[in-house]
Parts: structure tokens; C-alpha cells; sequence
């Protein structure tokens, strides 16, 4: 199983930045609560010193989805979903540790994370233009189809695990109680992306170590080496577990 972004998504939009994490071994029953409080300071702070629109982590994704023909304050990326709630709000809605905790450093960064229980994906996982054939399951239960070069996340059987690229993640693949594994995606456009990423891997995989004492896999992307190997990741570390 590999993870990537289409050839077609790297020569539309070079100055995309992902990175990725693959970890095994996530439960539902810790405590985050005080690690996601300062995450939640940090991106107080941020708001504090301007909204988020002003931001240039979530300017770049409002020109990306302008190119991609979307209205940018009718489809907003994940990020600044999150910051746009937390300022509104004062708190995010708590669903899962692992999600809460990359919620955090999500706003913390401004930066989309998408966290996808492996277990529900088909083989490989490719962020791509949709030919209009695919499938995707909502929170809801209900079925939509993705519009033909809607940029989605698409597994080898024909289904999105999110629409509108980091707009809305499916219901199928979300994190639940019973989650195991996981593939975290993370995906600026701004400048200084090449820096902010890495930052954001490193502390995702900061936590990962402390909560659940789980040494994740991790790899930053790009057009050069644009492929992340799920199952050289999984075969790596078992082969390294004593006994």
C-alpha cells in the first residue's frame, strides 16, 4: 500500500509541500487533554494578532482553491474550518484523541491534517482529478459523487476518502474507537512551507511517542519522490521488534 499525489497534482501545483506519517498501535483510551491545550494557545495567540483569513498558511490555500474554480470562502480548507470554530468558539469539539491532538497542532500550524484509518482504504491512496465514477460516503451515511476533476483522495477501488482535496474528509475512513493504524497527511502551499511542514511531522510524531509510545514512520513528499510506502513502513518495524 503507497500513498501519493498524481504526477498531473505536482505539475498544476508545484509548490505543494506533504507530509506523512504511518503509525500502528492507536487506541482510544488516553488522555490528551492538557497536550492539545498548547497547541490551542499557540493558535490563540496567532488569532489574537489577526484573523485567519489573514494568515499566509490559509491565503495560499484560499489561491489554491480559487484555481481549482471553488469559492474560497464557500469551500474552506480543513485548517481554516478549525481556526474559523476556534475563534468563534473558544474550543473544538473533542472526538477522538488522536484526531483532537492533530486538530490542535492543525490550528496551531494553520496547516490541513487529514488522519485516515488504514484498515478502511483499498490498497493505495492517491490524491487525483476525479473522472466522476468514484464513490463517497458522508458522516451521515449518504452517498455522493465526486464532479469529474474534483481533486479527491482515491483508493484503488474507486472511493474517496476526501472531496474538494482538503475541504472534506469521508465518513468512511474517519477514526474511531476501534481504529488501529492510521495515515496522517499534512499539506501546505506558502512560502515557508518547506520548513513549517516538517515542524508540524515532528511534533505529530512527538506526541505519537508520548501518548502512546508509538515510533512513527514519516516522509516529506514532493515531486521528485512523490510516493510514500505504507508496507515497507509496517514490515520495517516488526522486523525490528525483539523476540
Amino acid at each position: 500500500m503507497f500513498f501519493r499525489h498524481s504526477n498531473e497534482m505536482w505539475s498544476e501545483f508545484p509548490e505543494l509541500v506533504p507530509g506523512v506519517l504511518f503509525a500502528e498501535g492507536i487506541s482510544s483510551d488516553v488522555d490528551v487533554t492538557g497536550r492539545i491545550a498548547g497547541y490551542h494557545t499557540i493558535a490563540a495567540e496567532r488569532l489574537a494578532q489577526g484573523g485567519e483569513s489573514e494568515m499566509p498558511e490559509i491565503q495560499a490555500w484560499r489561491r489554491t482553491f480559487s484555481k481549482m474554480g471553488l469559492k474560497p470562502t464557500q469551500y474552506r480548507c480543513a485548517s481554516e474550518s478549525l481556526l474559523r470554530r476556534f475563534r468563534q468558539d473558544g474550543s473544538l469539539p473533542r472526538l477522538h484523541p488522536l484526531v483532537d491532538l492533530c486538530n490542535a497542532i492543525s490550528i496551531a500550524f494553520a496547516i490541513p491534517v487529514a488522519v485516515f484509518d488504514v484498515a478502511k482504504i483499498s490498497d493505495d491512496l492517491e490524491v487525483r482529478h476525479a473522472d466522476g465514477s468514484e464513490s463517497y460516503l458522508t458522516f451521515s451515511g449518504e452517498t455522493e459523487r465526486p464532479e469529474p476533476k474534483e481533486v479527491i483522495f482515491a483508493d484503488a477501488a474507486g472511493r474517496a476518502h476526501a472531496r474538494r482535496w482538503t475541504n472534506r474528509q469521508s465518513g468512511l475512513s474517519a477514526v474511531r474507537n476501534d481504529t488501529h493504524s492510521v495515515l496522517i497527511v499534512a499539506e501546505a502551499m506558502h512560502d515557508a512551507a518547506r520548513s513549517d511542514v516538517p515542524r508540524l511531522i515532528d511534533a505529530i510524531a512527538a506526541e505519537l511517542a508520548a501518548v502512546w509510545s508509538i515510533t512513527a514512520t514519516r516522509g516529506l513528499l514532493s515531486s521528485s519522490s512523490p510516493r510514500f510506502d505504507l508496507s515497507s513502513a509496517s514490515n520495517s518495524r516488526r522486523q525490528q521488534k525483539p523476540g
